[in-house]
């Protein structure tokens, strides 16, 4: 067994065994009452697995308190998700947390949140919380779709696709989440161009925080618990790519060029971050660098730093920019 294959074994026997019993709504709603399984986008109940941890297994946030940046000792490599709302200051919110937890549902600046992070697929994805029906608070279903976490909501209990943002099974199916345009980066580049922002707090929780359970796993061979196709073009299943709407970039490129302006945006790359998914220690993981995108006038632009696989599987017609 690989080192992430062993890791995460250990981690899956301590909160339930992977994969276990079959897809089957008849089962699941035991568990999900208020959920409405005959109303979804799910082409086959198949497609849905047991990812090991049941519902709330991997307990999301809520509210979480906040310090000065300027207290808190963390490694200069070590990835943070960083939120800038016009209004509020910088936040913070460290992948040691996010790798343990998977969702903070926050406010900022007075904009209900949702910042997300699936260790499996690699993808990090802010949401804004308020959707017709009001604001929605959510939470680890314990399931997983093309090997990406689905998420619940706790009013309805509806599933939804936390790499795409949209709701795929229950009363509000079809149902999408607007995203916020966030990025990850290194702690060292936060806290330079923000020293006077806020850091998430250390959780009042047992967990191992600075280490990581996926030891490795962004050197696999292959995802856990996919079983879709392979990436188009010869592009290996782990290697991250820049997505922004259904185009995806290459990490690679990044190697030759620092700065790539195409189709409408412009995305820089910059040497610091460590991979969370590589060492035991997130801190000491190999460097995978920051990227930022923005459009034309400078603006930030939502994107995500995804594995190849998953872009694939929930964009399977989408554009590869490889280029020349």
């Amino acid at each position: 067994m690989t080192r992430w294959g062993i890791g995460l074994a250990v981690c899956l026997m301590a909160l339930g065994s992977p994969g276990a019993g079959q897809a089957n709504p008849e089962r699941w709603g035991y568990q999900w009452p208020k959920t409405d399984f005959g109303t979804t986008s799910v082409e086959s109940w198949d497609e849905i697995r047991d990812g090991g941890p049941g519902r709330d297994g991997i307990p999301a946030l809520d509210d979480p308190s906040f310090v000065p940046a300027a207290t808190v000792m963390l490694d200069a490599r070590e990835p943070v998700v960083t939120v800038e709302i016009d209004g509020a200051a910088p936040r913070a919110y460290p992948v040691r947390f996010l790798i343990w937890h998977e969702i903070v549902n926050d406010t900022v600046g007075g904009i209900p949140i949702a910042v997300t992070y699936c260790p499996l697929c690699n993808s990090f994805i802010t949401f804004d919380r308020r959707t017709p029906v009001g604001v929605l608070r959510f939470g680890v279903s314990g399931k997983l779709r093309h090997s990406d976490m689905v998420m619940f909501d706790r009013q309805t209990e509806s599933w939804w696709q936390q790499a795409v943002g949209e709701a795929i099974v229950g009363a509000l199916t079809g149902t999408e989440l607007d995203v916020l345009p966030t990025w990850i980066e290194s702690w060292g580049a936060f806290t330079s161009r923000h020293p006077d922002g806020l850091v998430m707090a250390e959780p009042a929780m047992r967990r191992p925080y600075g280490s990581t359970p996926y030891q490795g796993y962004d050197r696999a061979a292959r995802p856990f618990l996919y079983s879709g196709d392979p990436p188009p073009h010869g592009v290996p299943p782990l290697m991250r790519v820049v997505r922004v709407g259904d185009r995806a970039w290459p990490l690679t490129r990044f190697a030759q060029e620092a700065e790539i302006s195409e189709a409408g945006v412009r995305m820089s790359w910059t040497p610091g971050q460590a991979s969370a998914l590589d060492h035991g220690i997130i801190a000491k993981g190999r460097d995978v660098g920051s990227i930022r995108v923005r459009d034309a006038a400078g603006r930030d632009v939502a994107h995500d730093v995804m594995f190849a696989f998953a872009f694939h599987a929930f964009w399977p017609e989408g554009i590869w920019m490889l280029g020349d």
